[in-house]
Formats: structure tokens, sequence, C-alpha cells
């Protein structure tokens, strides 16, 4: 027993400070939100997302005015490290035509419950008695060129987001899992050899292997303030194609010879880039027996229904795609997908029908670029380079424009991405030398913040017609975003008219070409 009184007292007046300052020494900081965006928005529904940098509670606060006066609050999922902490939580019941503002926290998970500071973004909702107006675009953080601050970050972002979409959709090549991001560019001759500077990390120091490397592609675009305001305004659709995992994926990838990974199995790869895919995109899960499924339609009332189709997941391998009957071989869409489709644009009433593709349809995309002399080619895509009947992978799709005409589906437009360039094509059966189908519009948008590319050629097969393109100049490829020729797409659909007018618009927001369209 202590004999010194006055020692034992001193003791027990410092050991409650003590504990308090070892509390406050071991006590977590508060969660912080590190990414807020919105997706899937339909009637009356939208997919809110956000990430938190640890562990914590989603917790959502939402309300129709700015004050949030009579807001409603819904307890959201947990955030924890099986998903990098990532949560999404969708919101129904939403009034349509309206303004909607959400806030977004997290909650720590100790018993002191701290909240993160909250980020707000908003988003409207479309009424039935409303025109429409959306945009579309493809492949962000290309060849190289990322967040460039002296360039003014992704800066096609913002000019999307003055445009005021009320969504947007993204065509593919969300990132560009399979490609270096430097800290700095020498552009060719043609741009005058100016530098490109980029913020970089480690993540997009190497190509993507783990699933901490997919991941911190998604991180990596959502450092950027652009992406940052875009995403907190612009509810978004995302679909897939092929950087999401290496370039030009399909069954026949082979990486044996690629020094730059040590993961050689293309499937494995796949599997960590759906997985990180499926955690940083705002899409609303299927369902149980396809929980990774991206092909899905989603409804804005009588005037639109879109159609996101995954033209990356279920297709044969790249090869000569010259068969002259259709087999597993032949497959892009697959026959799930193809009698999906079909039977969805039936049942649709809607006025216009917007079929969201990742590839052009008739744009001839070499596998291996360039092809080995003495060799024959190989191909990406759906087109195979002969202006002749279908063959290969035409097959499948001359099959669903014939089920398409059958079916007398009318108003159909295909939008896309992927080639790096600006292009409107008018399909004509009159003019194609495989003509079972009624004729359609497909647009091309891209790139967002990439290499701009061009100097590719039509496959004349389903009779599509150039009527117009923008492109870097003959002989200029890769061209970096200094040169301008970044493009994104902008469509209006009028209530009254039921008139769409599609704008092809550059990196300032300027139209470069603008096309009517009058519903049949």
């Amino acid at each position: 027993m202590m004999k010194n009184k006055k020692l034992r007292n001193a003791l027990f007046t410092l050991l409650p400070m003590t504990f308090a300052s070892a509390m406050l020494v071991s006590a977590p900081a508060s969660a912080a939100v590190t990414g807020m965006q919105f997706g899937d928005l339909e009637k009356g529904s939208v997919m809110v997302w956000a990430r938190s940098d640890h562990s914590g509670r989603m917790m959502i606060q939402y309300a129709t005015n700015s004050k949030f006066t009579g807001a409603r609050i819904i307890r959201g999922p947990y955030a924890l490290e099986n998903t990098d902490y990532t949560a999404k939580q969708e919101l129904r019941a939403l009034p349509l035509g309206a303004n909607v503002y959400v806030k977004v926290w997290f909650e720590d998970l100790t018993n002191a419950r701290t909240r993160s500071a909250a980020v707000v973004g908003h988003f409207h909702t479309i009424a039935n008695t409303e025109n429409i107006r959306f945009a579309w675009g493809a492949d962000t953080a290309g060849q190289g060129y990322g967040i460039n601050t002296a360039f003014g970050g992704m800066k096609i972002y913002e000019a999307i987001r003055q445009a005021k979409p009320q969504f947007f959709i993204h065509s593919g090549d969300t990132i560009y899992a399979d490609s270096v991001i430097p800290p700095s560019i020498t552009t060719s001759a043609a741009e005058g050899g100016v530098v490109w500077t980029n913020l970089v990390t480690p993540e997009v120091s190497k190509v993507a292997e783990t699933l901490d490397e997919f991941r911190g592609r998604y991180k990596y675009n959502f450092l950027d303030a652009n992406v940052q305001a875009f995403n907190k305004e612009v509810p978004q659709i995302w679909q897939w194609d092929d950087h999401e995992v290496v370039n030009n994926w399909s069954n026949s990838k082979d990486l044996s010879a690629d020094a730059r990974y040590t993961v050689k199995d293309v499937p494995l790869l796949t599997a960590r880039a759906a997985t990180a895919f499926n955690e940083y995109s705002a899409q609303r899960p299927h369902d149980f027996t396809a929980p990774g499924r991206i092909y899905r339609k989603i409804s804005y009332g009588p005037l639109l229904d879109v159609f996101v189709v995954d033209m990356r997941s279920y297709r044969g391998a790249n090869g000569m795609n010259n068969e002259t009957t259709e087999s597993a071989a032949t497959a892009f869409l697959g026959n799930t997908q193809v009698a999906w489709l079909l039977s969805e644009l039936r049942k649709s009433k809607a006025t216009w029908k917007v079929i969201a593709a990742d590839q052009p349809l008739s744009v001839n995309i070499n596998d291996v670029f360039p092809t080995p002399v003495g060799a024959q080619p190989t191909w990406e895509a759906i087109a195979n380079g002969n202006n002749g009947v279908a063959l290969g992978r035409e097959l499948e799709l001359a099959r669903l424009l014939k089920g398409i005409k059958t079916a007398n589906v009318k108003n159909i437009v295909w939008l896309t991405g992927d080639v790096h360039y600006a292009g409107a094509y008018q399909y004509d059966p009159t003019k194609a030398a495989s003509s079972d189908f009624n004729g359609f519009w497909e647009f091309i948008a891209g790139p967002l913040n990439a290499g701009s590319f061009g100097g590719y050629t039509i496959d004349g097969t389903f009779g599509a017609q150039e009527v117009f393109k923008k492109q870097p100049p003959a002989g200029q490829a890769n061209l970096s975003p200094y040169a301008g020729l970044q493009f994104f797409g902008e469509v209006n659909i009028d209530n009254i008219s039921k008139v769409m007018t599609v704008n092809l618009k550059d990196i300032n927001g300027v139209s470069v070409f603008s096309q009517p369209l009058t519903p049949q």
C-alpha cells in the first residue's frame, strides 16, 4: 500500500487526464467523403454513390429545396474495406420535374459516431411534359493524358456540365487501366512539341493488375476538379468497353509477350476490373441472378427509352471475322442480349429509342495495328473491312436489324464512342450489301481528355454514309487535348414536336455539327 499520501493523491489526479489524452491520440479521425456521384436516373428514382476514406456508414439527406426544408434522411449501407469504402443507395418515389438536393456524409463506426463533413449535390428529375436534354461521350484519361492542372484539368467535363444535361451516358473506356500516365508527355511536331504535364499517383504509374490498381484508376479521375463538379450535378449512365480491363480484350487476348504485365491471365484481370467497375459505378445493380450485368433499359417517360448494351462481355474471340454462319465465334452481343434487346424494343412505347453502344457499327477497327506484313487483318469490333454481304460478327447485327424491321420498331438512334473523333452516319439500306433493315442514324462522340485519332475507314455492309466527321488532319494521330479535338454529344428532344436534335460539341462546348431528326 502506498505510504506517501501526497504522491498517491497526485497520481490519482493525473490518471484521468492521462487516460483522456490517450483516448484523444488513439481515436480515429472522422471519415471524409472523397467522392460523390449520381447514376441511372430514371422516372422517380436515382442511385446515390459516395466513397469514404475509411470505414463508415453512408448517410443521405435529400429535399426539393436547397435549404433542405422538410428533408428526409436515409441510413444507407456500410462502406468497408471489401468495397474500397464505396457505397451506393437508391432514392425512390422522387417527384417528377423537380430539382432534388442531396447531402451525403459518413458516420464513423465507433461509439462516438462522429460525422464527416457533408458533400452536397443536386439533379433534376424529368417530368413527362418537359423537354429532354442529355449528353454522351467516351474515352477518359487515355494515351497517358491525365489531369493537367496547367491546362485546366479535364475541362471538357466542365463544358458538358455547362450545357446542363439532365443526364450523361459514358459510352465506355471510363478509365484506361492499360495505359500508364507519366509525369509528362512531349507532344508531336504537329502540336509544336509542347509538354503535357500530369498529376500522377502510384496506381496510374503502371498498368493495372491488382484490384487496388484498378480501383486507383477511378480514384484518379475523381481527383479532377471538373469531374468532381460534374459528378455532383449530372447523373450518369456508365457502360464499359476494353480499357477498363486491357486493350482490345476478348477470349483471344494474349499477354504472354507483354512485359508490362506480370499477371498474364486475362480472365483474372477481367474479374478484378469488373469488381472495381461495379464498385465505382453508380449503376443500379441488376438482381441476384446477374448482379454484374451491365446491359439494361432506362426509361424517361413517353419521349425516350435508353437501351444500354454491353459489346464486350459476351463476344467471341477477336479474329478475321469472316465466318459465313453464326456460331459462338461470331457472337458480339450474344444471343441472350440480342433477344433481350429485341424484346425490350418491341415493348417500348417511347417516341425515341436510343441504343447506347460502346463501339460503332461500321467503323473498321483493327485488333492489331498495324497489321503485320503478310498477315490477314483481325478485327476488334463488328466491321471486317470487306464492304460485302454480312460475315462474321456482322451476321448477328444483320439478324438484329432485320428483327427490328420485322417488329416495325421506329425511331431508333445509336450513340457511341471508342474511336476518338466526332462523326455522324446515316445507314441507308438502298446502299447496303446486306439491306434487310430500316434506315437509322449513328453518332460518335469522344474523346473525353484522351488522345485524338482519325483515319478510320467505313465498311459498306450496312450502307453507312458518312455525313460528318471531325478528326485530326491526315497523317496526325494521338493529338493531346491541347489540339482541341475533344468532343461530346448533346441530344435535345422537344416535348411538343418530338423532334430530336443531335449536336456534336467540342472541348469548349461549341457545336461543330447539328442534325435534327423528325420521328416517324
